[in-house]
């Protein structure tokens, strides 16, 4: 039985919402992982150590299916240890051909920690590994399934040389520490272990589906809008090389067949926002990108759309569904001080909707919303009736 696109979309967004389960301030890292593996392309992350990029990849990796390959980069890294040894009985044959039965070349999806750290010979395999799904070494030549290859790096590098491969990861995304008014969230999170048998995910047909329906996506219709963005990147300082720009392209059709477009809109362009190389870049990105975003929505990538754009859209479908959620987190129990903490959650989520919107401009989500924190703060004891008169639009 054939799965359309618009069934394998919703099936990896719930996927993705089970994967990012306590990963605070990591959700957006792990739908571009899952928007790059559809386009096709790969990721680099950039941040401190300790900010769970790995635990993001390896939740991503289950919930998209397939053979996963892990490692760790030095500056002695030998390249048996991500492409496999060489066959030895080959090589009494006078053949140098490589074992790759569990390694790098036989994976769906990637994760090199600390990539720039790889040698020469690494580095130069990885190219046309990356870029052309093929591995090439001695008399081995063969064809790589690899979906995405993400990777990580405490900071971008600085030595030119390097410069080539870098370009090879067509999306990036610069994460930091958990902030402080989430620190509760962290802890919270860490304290419950992630079950990796007992979460959604999906097979790679699933994704063959969506992947098929990028590739054969119509972006004529979309296509002025984004010559206009990249034109305004430009003109502030900001352009792309041409294969960049191409390659946009592969994400932005991806972000439209994970919402469920087969036609993408001006609401998935903002995956541009990410090509940019650097995190000084995406920023000023964002500011002259402001109107062009403004639309941007995905209901599968809600987090990834609202970090690129902060577009209005965006961020009402991300509250809504934070909102929603907390409604449905009732404690249990009468316990005066977990019903006092979910108050003051409930509370918070009031006030980010009066900051962030007119009563008269709530989309029909929010209003939803609205209307189950009225009747949860009047039936649960409200912090503050002014509160509740607020979220009436009193």
């Amino acid at each position: 039985m054939s799965v359309t696109f618009e069934a394998a979309a919703s099936a990896v967004r719930d996927a993705l919402s089970d994967a990012g389960r306590g990963l605070v301030e990591r959700e957006a890292m792990v739908e571009l992982i899952a928007l790059s593996a559809v386009a096709g392309e790969h990721l680099l992350v950039i941040g401190p150590p300790g900010t769970a990029k790995s635990e993001a990849v390896r939740r991503t990796a289950r919930a998209l299916g397939g053979s996963y390959f892990e490692y760790l980069l030095g500056r002695f890294t030998e390249p048996s240890e991500l492409f496999g040894p060489v066959d030895l009985r080959k090589l009494r044959e006078g053949l140098v051909e490589t074992q790759t039965t569990g390694m790098l070349p036989e994976a769906d999806v990637a994760f090199l920690d600390e990539v720039f750290l790889g040698s020469t010979a690494i580095l130069n395999t990885l190219l046309g590994l990356l870029n052309e799904r093929t591995f090439r070494r001695g008399h081995t030549r063969m064809k790589c399934p690899l979906r995405v290859c993400v990777g990580a790096a405490n900071a971008l590098p600085e030595d030119e040389s390097l410069a080539a491969f870098a370009d090879r990861f067509l999306a990036r995304i610069f994460v930091e520490p958990v902030p402080d008014p989430r620190l509760e969230d962290l802890l919270a999170g860490g304290a419950m272990p992630w079950d990796a048998e007992g979460g959604r995910w999906v097979s790679l047909e699933t994704l063959d589906v969506l992947s098929r329906a990028a590739r054969e996506a119509d972006l004529a219709g979309v296509r002025p809008q984004l010559a206009h963005a990249l034109r305004s990147l430009r003109a502030a300082g900001l352009g792309l090389s041409d294969r960049r720009a191409v390659k946009a392209q592969r994400l932005v059709a991806a972000a439209g067949v994970l919402a469920g477009r087969s036609v993408p809109t001006a609401s998935d362009l903002w995956p541009l926002v990410y090509v940019v190389p650097t995190k000084e870049g995406q920023a000023l990105a964002r500011d002259v990108l402001r109107d062009v975003l403004a639309s941007s929505e995905n209901p599968a990538l809600a987090a990834a759309a609202l970090e690129a754009s902060a577009g209005p859209r965006a961020r009402a479908q991300r509250l809504a569904q934070a909102g929603q959620a907390l409604l449905a987190e009732r404690p249990a129990s009468d316990s005066a001080e977990a019903l006092a903490v979910w108050r003051l959650k409930l509370e918070g989520v009031a006030r980010e909707m009066d900051a962030s919107f007119a009563p008269e401009s709530l989309s029909d989500d929010l209003k939803v919303l609205r209307a189950g924190l009225t009747e949860a703060l009047a039936v649960n004891g409200a912090v503050s009736s002014e509160t509740v008169a607020r979220v009436q639009g009193v």
